[in-house]
């Protein structure tokens, strides 16, 4: 198991922190990143599957294909059509502007090709700057669409008029004398909210026709086992696409898998890399000055190339969707008009655990919030779910083991500085806690102070933080959620079932 970069092997806040994960357990396949690959096998095919039926859908097969830990991502042509799948991209605008639905606007400058330059000097760059980013009706951004929509039939109309034109498809950088078409600041629409069970439900019913472990809500996704929305994650979201629009390089919150369906008209290229590079990849974004977990970075493709890195890269047309495997490092630029739905899953697989657990505990230590607090959803699987793989099953039953250590010794530490602890037992549907300073999970023992001595607004902290506020806990209130008893009960009674799959 590769571990240059585990936070097995780094402090947390400057004290050392027991990892939810066994070493010992890992499931990750055996990549040899030594062995020199070829050009060829540099860009390999990329793993698709046609359905030509809605038996092909169901089959177990899929599942076992999607999932498979050494494949990264995989395109399923044909799925909209063997499924009826009505979830058209007009429909879904027309509704938005009949609502007022807002949209995240993102303004980015228009890229060639499959590259980036950095306008001022042509050079080949990794940085990919937002110049703006802003909320709008979804109405305003169609109209600003209609316009550079004629401005472009214009443009070609005249380009025709005028004759030959140079190779548009040679990757030259736009020098300083070049045309305005390559300064041209575009929009984005991103991350519109489908989440409203009422106004969305003719939509959200048809994705209902997907194989169970392909939908948003299942019992054998992880995400329907935290509690409570994680908007994008738990629920769908809509993204409206120009052409040249471009979702920078990144891996899903938390390693979780994606599913992506293009509802058209035009298409969407696809990059992708396989989780185990995903180092290399944020040494990358280092030497360039660009965060690689926060930061928004294009890669150069020959030097992942130069580093022995092999890419994925295919064309997504409307009705094909694409899976994204657990960790797998991806970008995506719009090549025509397109609209796509999106929302991430976990399937109860033992490489999706490990690689979200590994992503929970890599956060912490970059101070970046996981928006999925694992622990919780740990604790929460163990409850409902039945487990009949024993990889994952060892993988829970350790994180849960760990998760008790951390308690008792907090609990012990607590009661010998003579600090009192009250129960407050959960509540139904009462979400997850994060610490409101540095934005860890906080599971069970919660350190609480009120707001400004206000007796209605309480915030949250990690015990870090909350001595960080006062060494001896002066005015925090500590407070525990599950007696030891209860998850010692809940520990007990997790076992592994023989046979069947995990539901």
């Amino acid at each position: 198991m590769r571990l240059p970069c585990s936070p097995r092997h780094a402090k947390v806040k400057g004290k050392f922190k027991e990892s939810y994960l066994s070493a010992a357990q890992s499931v990750k396949p055996l990549i040899n990143s030594e062995e020199k690959l070829p050009r060829d096998k540099l860009n390999p095919p990329t793993p698709s599957i046609y359905l030509e039926s809605k038996r092909d859908a169901f089959s177990p097969v899929l599942l076992q294909f999607c999932t498979d830990p050494k494949n990264p991502i995989t395109v399923i042509r044909g799925l909209a059509g063997s499924l009826r799948l009505k979830v058209g991209g007009t429909g879904c605008s027309r509704q938005c502007v009949a609502w007022g639905a807002g949209v995240g606007v993102w303004g980015e400058a228009l890229k060639v090709g499959c590259r980036r330059w950095d306008l001022r000097d042509g050079r080949d760059v990794w940085p990919c700057v937002a110049f703006h980013r802003e909320r709008a009706l979804v109405d305003s951004y169609e109209e600003w669409g209609r316009g550079v929509l004629l401005r472009d039939m214009q443009e070609d109309k005249e380009s025709d008029e005028e004759g030959d034109e140079p190779d548009s498809t040679t990757e030259t950088p736009p020098s300083s004398s070049a045309d305005q078409k390559s300064h041209q600041i575009i929009k984005f629409g991103t991350n519109i909210d489908l989440s409203d069970a009422k106004r969305w439900k003719p939509q959200l019913q048809e994705l209902l026709k997907l194989p169970a472990f392909m939908r948003v809500t299942s019992t054998g996704n992880m995400l329907s086992h935290v509690g409570h929305t994680i908007l994008g994650m738990n629920t769908v979201q809509l993204y409206m696409k120009v052409p040249g629009s471009r979702t920078p390089g990144h891996q899903e919150n938390n390693n979780f898998c994606s599913v992506n369906i293009n509802i058209g008209p035009g298409d969407c290229e696809w990059f992708a890399v396989h989780e185990h590079y995903w180092e290399t990849i944020s040494a990358f974004c280092d030497r360039h000055g660009v965060d690689y977990l926060t930061g928004s970075w294009w890669p150069i493709l020959e030097d992942l190339y130069k580093s022995n890195i092999p890419v994925y890269r295919f064309i997504q047309r409307p009705g094909d969707l694409v899976w994204i495997n657990a960790g797998t490092v991806h970008w995506v630029q719009a090549t025509g008009w397109c609209n796509n739905i999106a929302w991430n899953v976990g399937p109860l697989t033992a490489y999706q655990y490990q690689l979200a657990l590994e992503r929970y505990e890599w956060n912490e230590v970059k101070n970046v919030k996981s928006i999925v607090p694992m622990i919780h959803v740990s604790w929460n699987v163990a409850r409902t779910v039945k487990i009949s793989d024993p990889d994952l099953y060892k993988m829970i039953k350790y994180c849960l083991m760990q998760s008790i250590k951390h308690c008792q010794v907090l609990r012990a530490s607590l009661v010998r500085s003579g600090k009192k602890i009250a129960y407050q037992g959960r509540v139904k549907d009462e979400p997850a806690y994060y610490c409101n300073e540095c934005d860890v999970e906080v599971f069970n023992i919660l350190f609480v102070t009120s707001e400004n001595g206000s007796k209605n607004t309480y915030l949250v902290h990690c015990e870090d933080c909350a001595r960080q506020r006062s060494v001896a806990l002066h005015g925090v209130v500590v407070l525990e959620q599950y007696k030891t008893e209860e998850l010692m009960q809940i520990y007990d009674n997790f076992t592994l079932v023989r046979g069947g799959g995990s539901a």
